[in-house]
């Protein structure tokens, strides 16, 4: 029922243009499964099949990536955000998620004029005392310009791309009923959950498009990291920052790609470079529950005397306390080396698991945890312990929450900058003192206490609240009012097999109407008559062979895509 709820005529063609690429990247026998094919063809619409064959013989990751690739910013995206699911997808996959990139030319000056003048007040140059008008960089969503205020302060004007809400609102549209019609028609995809993959993907996008919203979110971290005077995050201009438009303090230091210009000479020191920027992300982590969530190279700057500057905040991740508390558990037990804490935290992260044999499961990771007994801390990689857990989830085909998936892709990129940094860098050793510190502060009196008085204050809103809801569940039950909610998975799909088939039969009924009544005027004289045989009889006939036809093709096709599954 995808077409027959598309919301306007551009879903339509934006539809016919993401099945064609799909097609063109060898994945036809997916869209035929889909029932896509004939859906469009009936709406008047065709895809094109030839040369589909000349890009079926790359492997699957690589058609993916060159198909996200192909379809643009949103879909580029929504790749960029499996990169981080090594939960969901092996390495071969996460391998070419990660080459996604968004090859998007800068919009002119002009194009952006009018947005400008609305969001703005007036041009740019009038309300700067100097504006850049070629960009300092271009993505997808927005482009950045170089500017200055005129109290004399050197800015960036992040702008976003006219249009670009609506085109990715549209998108978006597509692929939460491409998911919808995936996990229903396609089992096999089930396992990567693709309803929740877009929803977390839509949500994120969404977060991205609200530039004021990344300012704001920029601000939270900043105040949260008063405490360390070496990282530096932008401060923001409020008085010209909208939701199409930010303005932020430019960073004036080494970008983080560029390890050769960090010499001791130019004043850096690896290794305490390596140290803080471990601190500062693990703090955001565990502390804070606050975490830039993409510290990858280019969006790091090194700074003078050491600092660390972190910029472009669109891709936040958030832990709220309970999940604080086991990643602290986790993470203790991955290094001390217990295998069971570890095993516990993980089963209580995956509960939603059927079908799958827990014990097996946690032998496993058992298994795994104690094969670092012994090994000195210095040696631990925590990113590729992590990576390592993640994938025996997935030979499980169990799943992390979103959080906890954006977290680990966190912990990886973090620690492989470190190493970068200072070969000698250990993310276990920079982890432990932190983690310690913050369990002993949760186990201070005064903290305790704290909780104490919560917990408690629950429990008796809860009593408090008991005889109304039982009276309640009293009343209904006497009125009738009752209600029990049932989730019976694949009913729709039932329910649509019962309605074709009370077509054809419907259809059957008709054709076998036709043959008789066409039989019974054969046999009346007079009338018109079409190649010697009486008109309407012939007419009946035709119509009744058309149909049988029809019906034969339909039913042919439905245990053709049965014997497909």
């Amino acid at each position: 029922m995808l077409i027959e709820t598309l919301d306007t005529a551009r879903d339509l063609g934006r539809l016919k243009e993401i099945l064609g690429v799909m097609v063109r990247h060898g994945f036809g026998d997916t869209v035929r499964r889909l029932g896509l094919t004939d859906k469009l063809e009936r709406a008047g619409q065709a895809l094109n099949w030839t040369h589909a064959a000349d890009l079926a013989r790359l492997e699957p990751p690589v058609q993916v990536r060159l198909a996200l690739e192909e379809l643009g910013p949103a879909f580029v995206k929504f790749g960029q955000i499996l990169a981080g699911r090594a939960d969901l997808f092996g390495p071969e996959w996460i391998a070419e998620f990660e080459k996604l990139h968004s090859h998007v030319p800068a919009v002119p000056l002009d194009s952006l004029r009018p947005q400008l003048r609305e969001d703005l007040g007036a041009e740019p140059e009038e309300v700067f005392a100097w504006f850049d008008t070629a960009p300092l960089a271009a993505a997808s969503i927005a482009q950045v310009h170089r500017a200055r205020l005129h109290d004399g302060r050197e800015v960036v004007v992040k702008i976003r791309r006219p249009g670009i809400a609506d085109t990715i609102q549209a998108d978006l549209r597509l692929l939460q009923r491409l998911a919808a019609l995936a996990e229903t028609e396609l089992p096999a995809l089930k396992p990567y959950r693709p309803q929740q993959l877009v929803h977390e993907f839509a949500r994120s996008l969404r977060r991205e498009l609200d530039l004021a919203g990344e300012c704001r979110q920029a601000e939270r971290i900043a105040a949260n990291m008063a405490a360390l005077p070496y990282i530096v995050i932008p401060r923001v201009d409020w008085d010209h920052t909208r939701e199409r438009i930010n303005v932020q303090d430019f960073i004036d230091g080494t970008p983080g790609g560029a390890l050769a210009a960090l010499t001791p000479e130019a004043g850096f020191d690896r290794t305490l470079l390596a140290q803080r920027g471990a601190r500062a992300v693990l703090q955001m982590i565990v502390q804070d529950g606050v975490f830039h969530a993409d510290p990858h190279p280019g969006n790091v700057f090194y700074l003078p005397g050491n600092g660390i500057a972190f910029i472009d905040f669109g891709m936040v991740g958030r832990l709220s306390q309970r999940r604080r508390d086991e990643l602290l558990q986790l993470l203790l037990g991955l290094v001390e080396q217990r295998p069971q804490a570890v095993a516990d935290v993980l089963l209580d992260w995956t509960d939603n698991g059927q079908g799958v044999n827990i014990g097996q499961l946690e032998t496993e990771i058992e298994a795994f945890v104690d094969q670092y007994h012994g090994v000195p801390l210095a040696q631990l990689s925590l990113g590729q312990m992590l990576a390592d857990v993640t994938a025996i989830l997935r030979e499980h085909q169990l799943g992390l929450p979103s959080d906890l998936a954006l977290l680990i892709k966190a912990f990886i990129s973090l620690e492989g900058m470190g190493r970068n940094l200072d070969p000698d860098f250990h993310m276990a050793s920079e982890a432990l003192p932190l983690l310690k510190e913050v369990v002993r502060k949760r186990y201070e009196p005064r903290v305790l206490a704290g909780r104490a008085w919560t917990t408690l204050r629950r429990a008796l809103t809860t009593v408090e609240q008991l005889p109304d809801d039982l009276g309640r569940l009293l009343r209904n039950a006497r009125r009738g009012r009752l209600q029990v909610s049932i989730d019976l998975a694949h009913l729709k799909r039932v329910g649509d097999q019962i309605d074709r088939s009370a077509n054809r039969l419907a259809m059957a009924l008709v054709i076998a109407a036709l043959i008789i009544g066409s039989s019974i005027v054969m046999t009346v004289k007079g009338g018109p008559t079409l190649f010697g045989l009486p008109a309407f009889g012939f007419l009946g006939f035709t119509g009744a062979v058309v149909c049988g036809l029809w019906l034969v093709r339909a039913i042919w096709r439905s245990s053709h895509h049965r014997d497909d599954e």
